[in-house]
């Protein structure tokens, strides 16, 4: 009698397979701007191994471009407990925090960037952006002065200054006016309406 023993391959995924293939799926999902499928499947990467923390940081910055910006912080923040010296995590959790209107805290999450990176440009920014939110004018100015000499040819900050500066001068003629001076109240009312 003749027995034939039949051998099945073995091709089911292991584990860090299925999860390296989710994760990688969702990259690509998030590289093509469908952050939807993106946190699909950064989730399941998440139900499978919950101590990969790159994929918090992908899944974060997901949140982020569909503008859940709560979500967004909490994901970052779960990957900078333990990552506390990248310069990139304190800098994308910051523009969370100044999307969610939460100033003092982007502001602190720039100053950890700059000191880690005092080159950051866009760091510089950005913290002038929520100073300026926060009408601390001349701290937003210093900023984006910053900004400028880290690039000169950086129009946006050349931008974000003018608008410091001219919210200053509105400021400025409001004082004069208060304190009876005619023209000022004229440049006011003219320049306040643009």
């Amino acid at each position: 009698m003749i027995i034939f023993i039949f051998v099945m391959p073995n091709i089911s995924l292991s584990i860090e397979d299925k999860v390296n293939k989710h994760f990688q799926k969702g990259n690509e999902y998030f590289n093509e701007g469908n952050y939807d499928k993106a946190i699909e499947e950064y989730n399941r990467v998440i139900m499978a191994k919950p101590d990969f923390l790159e994929v918090f940081y992908n899944r974060g910055l997901a949140f982020f471009k569909k503008g859940k910006y709560g979500d967004s912080i909490k994901d970052l923040s779960r990957v900078i407990i333990v990552d506390t010296n990248d310069a990139e995590l304190y800098f994308h959790r910051g523009l969370a925090y100044l999307q969610n209107k939460e100033y003092d805290r982007a502001i602190d999450d720039y100053n950890k960037t700059l000191s880690i990176n005092p080159r950051y440009a866009d760091a510089y920014v950005n913290r002038g952006i929520a100073y300026a939110k926060k009408d601390m004018l001349d701290k937003a100015i210093e900023d984006y002065n910053m900004a400028i000499n880290l690039r000169p040819k950086d129009i946006h900050s050349y931008y974000s200054r003018g608008v410091a500066y001219f919210k200053k001068a509105l400021s400025d003629f409001a004082k004069s006016c208060e304190n009876g001076i005619e023209q000022a109240c004229i440049d006011f009312k003219k320049y306040s309406e643009k």
